[in-house]
């Protein structure tokens, strides 16, 4: 069981390297959010974990939250390790994958013209034809962030990013992209105000 456990961890940890080990240009970012909240009221935050969720090393993990510690101060908020906070943030990462299938023919095939000298279709058109199917490995991964109102206890804001990724292995630039990535993804908090 706990050699189960310690695989499933190095898996997610090598897993969330690979999100936030790439740049952001082709990034998905959606959001939504509780509407009528007045999200101006919100002053203080603290880190929540899912009960049972996996989580990255203690380097990576301690990494994005450093992050998204950052562009909340950039947002007015200030994180409370005691007391009663106003949001209580919580983030979670996933990795998935998928085949895509692709194939590519060449030579033979029907051609044109054919009977009766009229030009209609018909006829073969001569040669060999050659398909070869190949597969590729897609890979998938999105950073979610959750924020619940403490008094209220109601999600009120959430945002995802999501990349097809590709490995990294520069740690300087793992933390370039994770705080680009961090701000693309949270762009969009405290959400405007539609008048």
């Amino acid at each position: 069981m706990r050699t189960k456990r310690s695989i499933i961890r190095v898996e997610l940890a090598v897993a969330i390297l690979l999100i936030l080990g790439t740049s952001v240009f082709a990034q998905k970012v959606t959001y939504n959010f509780m509407p009528g909240i007045d999200f101006s009221k919100y002053k203080t935050y603290q880190w929540q974990r899912v009960e049972k969720a996996q989580y990255p090393n203690q380097l990576l993990d301690e990494q994005i939250m450093r992050s998204i510690d950052s562009q909340l101060r950039t947002k007015g908020l200030t994180k409370s390790d005691n007391g009663s906070p106003d949001l209580i943030v919580v983030y979670q990462a996933a990795v998935s994958q998928d085949k895509e299938w692709n194939a590519y023919s060449t030579g033979g095939g029907w051609g044109y013209g054919g009977w009766g000298g009229w030009g209609g279709y018909g006829g073969y058109g001569g040669g060999m034809q050659t398909t070869s199917i190949y597969s590729n490995t897609i890979t998938t991964g999105s950073i979610n962030v959750d924020m619940y109102d403490l008094q209220l206890k109601k999600q009120v804001w959430r945002g995802e990013a999501t990349k097809t990724i590709k490995d990294q292995q520069d740690p300087d630039k793992l933390q370039k992209n994770l705080d680009k990535a961090m701000a693309k993804l949270l762009k969009n908090y405290p959400p405007v105000a539609k008048k």
